[in-house]
């Protein structure tokens, strides 16, 4: 979810995710390094809800998205 805002409403659905809000350069960052969290996860062979915590926070690293 991007909480910056400049006045748009904006949503993007792909697989494994639904993002919501921010500005044009913030939605833009996240749907980014979503797709690329997605492209690592199948090039692992792997499935979001399948990879363990410490995988998905190396993935999350590699693609440059701070751990929450």
């Amino acid at each position: 979810m991007g909480l910056d805002s400049d006045g748009h409403k904006r949503i993007t659905t792909g697989e494994n995710f639904a993002l919501l809000g921010g500005t044009q350069e913030t939605h833009e960052v996240m749907t980014v390094k979503t797709i690329k969290i997605n492209e690592k996860l199948k090039a692992r062979g792997q499935r979001l809800d399948t990879v363990s915590h410490e995988e998905f926070a190396e993935i999350a690293q590699e693609v440059g998205t701070e751990q929450v």
